[in-house]
């Protein structure tokens, strides 16, 4: 197996080695205060404020069986991080011996791409970054990504229906989170068994324009099912009983790992 010392001066393999998501997941812990420690260095980067890496944890707590090693999947082709923030996500899978390419549009993107950029730079990385509108009629760079992570970015889409099916047609497997809902805003109408959606009001979720569709459980089974996905793995976190789509402390979020039905996979 041949080995190399990647741009980050850890030791990696060209075929990655086999590992649960548990210590994925502890990996993921570490490389987290190490960028911190890196981003602090570039005081002028408005770094996007969230840790996108701690989504890990989560992730840990819902997959199960033989999705424990998630990224063995991506030994059949390239890694796509849609939607990437500052790259963390990106960074790390690279870290881990990954070929990664970024999909993000500086219109909507925290800080324009500049702190994915000046990360590229800092770190001396070779992900491949895209600038693509996904509400437009897009195409992806390349025809097959083995994995996907699409996190946080479902429910900030006008037309998800016509993403994930573009998705699905291009991936074997996609991580996907999203918000998701119970009841409505005002707590009297119970719709979490209904497939539906909840369209929110410009500035009525987190004070951001950029948010619409919110999707009861059934709701988003239903668009993975019609748009080619077959759910693998399934949870979520946050309200439990109660999660509506505006309130800050009624926030629930749905994570999954999906399988393409319209891919063959080995």
């Amino acid at each position: 197996m041949a080995e190399h010392l990647n741009v980050y001066g850890h030791l990696n393999y060209y075929t990655v080695l086999p590992m649960d998501f548990s210590e994925i997941s502890a990996k993921a812990h570490d490389f987290s205060k190490h960028l911190q420690e890196v981003k602090s260095s570039a005081s002028e980067i408005h770094w996007y404020p969230y840790q996108t890496l701690g989504s890990f944890g989560t992730l840990d707590s819902i997959l199960n069986g033989p999705y424990r090693r998630l990224l063995e999947l991506s030994n059949r082709g390239p890694i796509a991080d849609i939607g990437a923030a500052d790259g963390d996500l990106a960074f790390f899978l690279e870290s881990l011996g990954h070929e990664v390419h970024v999909i993000d549009y500086p219109p909507t993107n925290y800080n324009a791409l500049k702190g994915l950029r000046k990360l590229r730079e800092m770190l001396g990385s070779k992900i491949t970054i895209s600038e693509i509108d996904l509400e437009t009629q897009f195409h992806l760079p390349i025809k097959h990504y083995s994995l996907v992570f699409f996190l946080g970015t479902l429910y900030h889409l006008q037309n998800p229906f016509y993403v994930l099916r573009s998705l699905a047609e291009a991936a074997d497997y996609c991580l996907l989170s999203t918000r998701v809902a119970q009841v409505t805003a005002d707590q009297q109408i119970r719709f979490s068994d209904i497939p539906v959606a909840y369209l929110v009001a410009p500035y009525e979720t987190n004070n951001d324009p950029t948010n619409y569709w919110i999707f009861s459980k059934a709701g988003l089974h239903r668009i993975l099912d019609r748009t080619g996905w077959d759910i693998c793995c399934y949870g979520t976190m946050g309200e439990k009983v109660n999660s509506d789509p505006s309130s800050a402390n009624k926030d629930e979020r749905a994570f999954c790992l999906i399988r393409s039905r319209s891919r063959k996979i080995g």
